[in-house]
C-alpha cells in the first residue's frame, strides 16, 4: 500500500539553519494498517507526512502508493490517492459554507464540474446518514455554516470529509491536539470507527503515547529523521509508556520530552 525507500530531506542545506529532517528514512504500510506514529519534536513526524503528500519534494529516495511510484508527482495529483486531517480544526473545510456544501465538495473531489453541480435529496439523505455516525447531532444541522461550529465538531466534520471518497491512505497529523481531553477522546473514537468500518491504511501522529499505544495495529517511533522503534501484534498490545519511555532512552541515548506529562495526558 506504501513504500517510503531510503528517503532524504534537509532543509537549509549548506547554511547554518541546516536541518536534516529525514535520513534514509524506510516504511512499509501493508493495505489496512493503522499505524500510530510518536517521537520527540524534530524527529521528522510531520515532514514524513508532508513528503508522502507532496508539500516538500524528496532529495532522493522514492514514495510507491498503492503500487503507484509518487515521487515526482506534484501535491495536487497525489490528493487522489490520500485524505489528510491537520491539527488545526480551521484547516480542511470552508469556514463560509454550510455543512452540506463541504460535504458535497469532498463527495465530488476529483470529478469534473458539470451544470449538475447543485446538491440533490438523495445526496442529503447520503450526507445526513455519514454525520449520524458521527453521534453529534449534525445530520440535523446541513444548512448551518461550519465556521459556527465548536472545534471538535468541526474536526469530525473534516475527518468525516477525508474518508469520503475511500483514500487509499489516511495521514491524519497530531488531530486531535487542539482539542480538549473530552472532545479529543471521540475525535479518536470517530477515527478508530471509520478506519475500521471502510478498511482503511492510515499513519497517526500523535504525542500521547496512551493514545498511540491503545490505537492502531502497529506503532513506530521517529528519532532524527529515521524509524528507530516498530511494534505490531500482541507485542503492540503489551506496551505501557514506561516501556516506550525506556526504549526511546536506550536506542537514542537521550530522554524523549522534558515534560514527561505531555506524552500521557
Amino acid at each position: 500500500m506504501l513504500q517510503i525507500k531510503s528517503v532524504y530531506k534537509t532543509f537549509n542545506a549548506g547554511t547554518i539553519n541546516e536541518k536534516k529532517a529525514l535520513n534514509g528514512l524506510n516504511l512499509t504500510l501493508n493495505e489496512g494498517d493503522f499505524v500510530t506514529v510518536i517521537g520527540g519534536n524534530g524527529a521528522g513526524k510531520s515532514t514524513m507526512l508532508n513528503m508522502i503528500a507532496g508539500v516538500y519534494p524528496v532529495d532522493c529516495g522514492s514514495i510507491i502508493i498503492d503500487g503507484e511510484d509518487v515521487t515526482r508527482l506534484p501535491e495536487f495529483k497525489r490528493a487522489k490517492f490520500l485524505g489528510r486531517v491537520f491539527q488545526d480544526p480551521m484547516m480542511g473545510t470552508a469556514a463560509d459554507m454550510m455543512i452540506e456544501e463541504n460535504m458535497a465538495l469532498a463527495s465530488r473531489r476529483g470529478m469534473k464540474r458539470t451544470l449538475r453541480w447543485a446538491i440533490n435529496n438523495k445526496e442529503r439523505d447520503e450526507f445526513k446518514k455519514l454525520l449520524t455516525m458521527l453521534g453529534l447531532g449534525l445530520e440535523n444541522r446541513l444548512s448551518t455554516k461550519v465556521g459556527l461550529l465548536s472545534g471538535g465538531q468541526r474536526q469530525a466534520l473534516t475527518l468525516l470529509m477525508a474518508t469520503m471518497r475511500k483514500p487509499k491512505l489516511l495521514l491524519l497529523d497530531e488531530h486531535t491536539a487542539a482539542l480538549d481531553p473530552k472532545t479529543a477522546a471521540t475525535v479518536l473514537q470517530i477515527s478508530d470507527k471509520l478506519i475500521k468500518e471502510d478498511n482503511l491504511t492510515a499513519l497517526m501522529i500523535t504525542h500521547n503515547m496512551k493514545d498511540a499505544i491503545a490505537y492502531g495495529n502497529r506503532l513506530i517511533m521517529m528519532n532524527e529523521g529515521k524509524i528507530i522503534l516498530d511494534v505490531s501484534g500482541e507485542e503492540k498490545k503489551r506496551l505501557t509508556v514506561d516501556d516506550l519511555l525506556a526504549a526511546f532512552t536506550k536506542i537514542s541515548g537521550s530522554e524523549f520530552v522534558n515534560d514527561r506529562a505531555l506524552l500521557t495526558k
